[in-house]
């Protein structure tokens, strides 16, 4: 029979020195409410502003931190809290302007909201009153042409590039063009389609489509890097597996790699539509703008958001003679602006609904 020998009284020492002291869990809270507090003293005591002594405080607490843990935890453990006080400090700084953005546009913009607002265009319009019903509207079918272009182009140049043109010089050429078109200037884009159309039409020619066309060259190269990156990160044996039944190459795209794809490939053309759908210049180059509404798109002049937020900023109008504030274009302005940017925002949210929704799905359980 074994028999056990019990632990010396050195080891059970031992053993209890390996796990070194750690802080608690609401250190970095304490810290960071000691940093405001000293940083609203020194507001208080020197005369700062808000931004100062806030800056500060966060700089207290990147500091304080990190010194404490090295007086506790040893040096690995102060470079590990130094290094994540650096990443939320640079979080919450990115997070400054975006916050201070969207709450400058709802609190500016949310007063100018109403039916009217929606309903009304500018037709007539020399004070107060009207809407944005026309650039609504010019928006939404300017957006709509530009993606019915882009996406077949963007989504058939993507799959001759990852399943046709491995090693061939047209696939690297034209990688090499979609990546030079990532960053043309959106007024470029707008110069392109303007010299295009007055070529075929005349120097007096502003029309919807022709920002549609604008659009869809901002558009196009979006599409087609999200597209193939989606396509390459199919896995190669669904493919082979398709071939070793027998079907075509066009037929395992269309029915197995497409499919598999679909997710991140929708929620790629959604961003581009998110990305084109507040541009300025070249709408205001080649669509123009006016003050009613105009539902064709080959036919006359076209207002979108973009275009009637610079111009209602541009010329805001006069007050009113013995009345207080400012012109009425400014209230319009900001009231586009925040419309604009709660389309933007729903559209990110809808891109993220579907590519979860369309995702393969797997027997892992979560």
């Amino acid at each position: 029979m074994s028999t056990t020998t019990p632990l010396e009284p050195d080891s059970f020492a031992i053993s209890a020195n390996l796990a070194s002291p750690r802080l608690p869990r609401w250190a970095p809270l304490l810290v960071c409410v000691i940093a405001l507090g000293i940083g609203g003293l020194a507001a208080v005591l020197l005369g700062w502003s808000v931004v100062p002594s806030l800056v500060f405080a966060v700089l207290l607490a990147v500091i304080g931190l990190p010194l404490w843990s090295l007086l506790l935890e040893g040096k690995r453990g102060a470079a590990d809290r130094l290094a994540t006080s650096l990443v939320w400090g640079a979080f919450g700084t990115v997070l400054v302007p975006l916050v201070w953005l969207i709450w400058m546009v709802i609190s500016k913009g949310l007063p100018a909201i109403s039916s009217e607002f929606l309903t009304a265009d500018m037709r007539n319009v020399v004070g107060a009153g009207g809407g944005i019903y026309h650039a609504l509207w010019g928006t939404i079918l300017i957006t709509l042409a530009a993606t019915i272009i882009s996406v077949p182009i963007g989504l058939f140049t993507a799959i001759y590039l990852v399943e046709y043109g491995r090693g061939k010089r047209l696939a690297r050429t034209t990688t090499f063009l979609v990546d030079v078109m990532t960053g043309i200037p959106s007024i470029v884009a707008g110069l392109f389609a303007l010299s295009l159309f007055v070529i075929i039409f005349g120097p007096a020619i502003r029309i919807g489509f022709g920002g549609a066309v604008a659009l869809s060259l901002l558009m196009i190269p979006t599409v087609v890097r999200s597209a193939e990156e989606m396509l390459r990160l199919v896995p190669g044996d669904l493919r082979e597996a398709s071939y070793a039944l027998g079907i075509p190459k066009w037929r395992t795209i269309v029915k197995v790699v497409l499919p598999t794809s679909i997710g991140g490939i929708i929620t790629g053309i959604v961003l581009a539509i998110s990305r084109v759908i507040g541009e300025t210049a070249p709408l205001l180059v080649v669509a123009g703008s006016t003050d009613s509404v105009n539902f064709n798109l080959f036919d006359g002049r076209m207002m979108t958001l973009p275009v009637y937020i610079f111009s209602q900023y541009s010329s805001p109008g006069v007050v009113p003679v013995g009345s207080e504030g400012d012109p009425p274009g400014y209230a319009r302005a900001w009231g586009a602006a925040l419309v604009l940017i709660a389309i933007v925002m729903v559209l990110n949210l809808v891109a993220r609904i579907i590519g979860k929704y369309f995702a393969p799905k797997t027997d892992r359980r979560r």
